[in-house]
């Protein structure tokens, strides 16, 4: 396993931000770290990363343990932190060279992760003339100087246009092939672009594990049917495989079904024979935001 995290409890004060949390990541992963903010993802990755120490449980980076192998967790791990910190009075190439001289590598490498990053056209400028994107690749190329086994991503792609996070999320995945990847973030639609699991968390509990693939093809279906008539949830909760009934706003219900037949005409027959009108009747996906939205509200 890259990552093991065995029941991590951290309080700051009376606030709980971690209660318990446990989850393992295998060589090659890219797992994305979802929760609203204030969850607890930035806190368990400064344990991650040893900035933090966890009050209880045990975590382990590469079968380093972060709180009794501090220094070769850190030259395993790769982190680029929510906000990248940057001097932006240096050039891109000064920048590396210094990162170079910090982690005590080779200066062949500063070249190594400009090319794997994208940097080439940007390399002789000072980082304060770049955009965010460019930025973000900066931070991206101090964090691979050393090759680490894991990178440790937290919000990589905040404050960036369409354009930017279409060119970081394609390198995030370029670099997936070769590294173990714990990317945080708030926006969904991210996981789903480049992540093969997601771990969801709120309040500082882990909620969920899932693999995107289970997601994509779950059996689960949802249908919104609004009739002209308001129905007891206790009725549609009798129609066959329901395993939730929600009513989302007048007379429009949510209705979840553990089945991949379609159910669209047996809600429309319920209708009909129960003296309704169907007025609309839709199916929609059980995707990662309806999962995030069921556990986190």
């Amino acid at each position: 396993m890259s990552i093991i995290a065995k029941n991590i409890t951290k309080s700051f004060g009376k606030q709980k931000a971690l209660n318990n949390v446990s989850f393992t990541i295998e060589k090659g992963e890219i797992v994305g770290f979802l929760g609203p903010n204030g969850a607890g993802k930035s806190t368990m990755m400064k344990i991650l990363t040893t900035y933090y120490t966890a009050d209880d449980g045990q975590a382990e980076v590469n079968s380093f343990d972060v709180q009794d192998e501090k220094k070769n967790v850190q030259k395993s791990i790769g982190y680029l932190p929510e906000h990248n910190p940057l001097y932006l009075d240096m050039y891109v190439k000064e920048y590396l060279a210094f990162n170079a001289d910090v982690y005590k590598v080779n200066k062949d490498r500063i070249n190594t992760v400009i090319d794997q990053t994208g940097l080439g056209p940007e390399a002789n400028k000072k980082i304060g003339q770049l955009s965010k994107g460019y930025r973000q690749r900066v931070g991206l190329a101090a964090a691979l100087l050393h090759d680490p086994e894991v990178l440790i991503l937290d919000e990589p792609t905040t404050g960036l246009d369409p354009n930017q996070l279409l060119e970081i999320r394609k390198l995030i995945r370029e670099i997936g092939k070769e590294k173990t990847i714990l990317l945080s973030t708030h926006i969904m639609k991210e996981v789903e672009a480049v992540c093969d699991r997601v771990l969801i968390i709120n309040k500082g509990t882990l909620v969920a594990d899932k693999k995107l693939s289970e997601l994509r093809d779950g059996q689960d279906q949802v249908l919104v049917v609004e009739f002209d008539f308001r129905v007891e949830e206790a009725f549609l909760n009798k129609l066959p495989y329901v395993i939730l009934v929600k009513n989302i706003g007048g007379f429009v219900y949510e209705i979840t079904f553990n089945t991949s037949n379609d159910m669209r005409p047996v809600v429309f027959d319920f209708a009909h024979d129960n003296q309704l009108k169907t007025l609309q009747l839709s199916r929609k996906n059980k995707n990662l935001e309806s999962l995030f939205s069921e556990l986190t509200l």
